[in-house]
């Protein structure tokens, strides 16, 4: 059964395009020219093309972020995935928590991205839904007139190692150092941001759900659909991704086919700063990793 929990009018979302420049150490970008809504933005997410992936200045639709989520369970590490029908791109995939920052973020998108996971990952144990915080920052309860949110208990969320390479916004470094890319069939730029998910002590029956927002009849509808949880567990081995696949129903860790699964962009090959591929099959991206271990082993 799919349960209604928010409705938004597109219009209201605002952004605004990108002026970037990159070189081999460092990538900036600044807001340029007029406001976008919704489907301005997604116009203007067209294929573009950049020859030097180290060295380069272009314009760009949008700044999008997305959030790397190492849940802790049971003792062992596992990212957390989402499952997207992308009506853009005419595809399905599973891919990291996302969204789009919107224009009064562009300079603090760390702010976008502990809210995403606000709004499209639920934890639910048998005493209610979990809130959650970011250091001393309470995370929004986006739903909090439909579900029934715990007051005692909250998960954490916290940062884990940036990345190597700096990225600013105009002459200000982004704190928790994202790793940065630009995705060439889409013209946008993301953030990824690495953080963890400490969960309270004395939760045990936990399940985990995706909300999901679509275009329905001109608006955007954020559902739960309890059949269908969306969210995919992937084991992480001395911090090294698995080949499985688990969903967390009621505390029991459920495996899931993997056959026919195809992963976001930001699971890709990064050239310098840029990503070309749309997608990757699950299986070529397993044999990638396993290539770069035995490359590692070798040396």
């Amino acid at each position: 059964m799919t349960r209604i929990l928010a409705r938004k009018d597109p219009g209201s979302f605002k952004t605004l395009p990108l002026q970037i420049d990159a070189n081999a150490d460092m990538l900036s970008y600044r807001s340029l020219g007029l406001p976008l809504n919704f489907t301005q933005m997604l116009e203007r997410r067209r294929p573009i093309e950049v020859d030097d992936s180290e060295r380069f200045s272009v314009q760009l639709a949008n700044l999008g972020v997305s959030v790397r989520l190492t849940l802790k369970w049971q003792n062992r590490d596992y990212w957390v995935l989402v499952r997207q029908r992308r009506e853009d791109r005419g595809d399905v995939v599973l891919k990291l928590i996302s969204g789009y920052v919107p224009a009064h973020e562009l300079n603090l998108p760390l702010l976008t991205a502990i809210h995403e996971v606000a709004e499209e990952c639920l934890l639910e144990t048998p005493e209610g839904w979990l809130p959650g915080r970011y250091g001393h920052t309470w995370l929004p309860t986006p739903y909090q007139s439909i579900l029934r949110y715990r007051q005692t208990c909250e998960f954490k969320l916290s940062p884990l190692s940036g990345s190597a390479r700096s990225v600013r916004c105009g002459e200000m470094g982004l704190i928790e150092r994202p790793r940065a890319y630009v995705h060439l069939p889409t013209a946008s730029l993301q953030l990824v941001y690495d953080l963890t998910l400490q969960l309270p002590q004395d939760v045990r029956q936990l399940s985990l759900f995706h909300v999901d927002e679509r275009l329905v009849d001109g608006q955007l509808v954020a559902a739960l659909e309890r059949q269908r949880p969306d969210v995919y567990l992937l084991p992480l081995n001395g911090g090294a991704p698995g080949d499985q696949l688990f969903q967390l129903r009621r505390g029991e860790l459920l495996p899931t086919s993997t056959r026919g699964i195809w992963l976001s962009e930001s699971f890709a090959e990064q050239d310098g700063w840029l990503v070309r591929a749309e997608r990757i099959r699950w299986q070529d991206w397993q044999t990638r990793l396993r290539a770069a271990e035995q490359a590692r082993l070798a040396s």
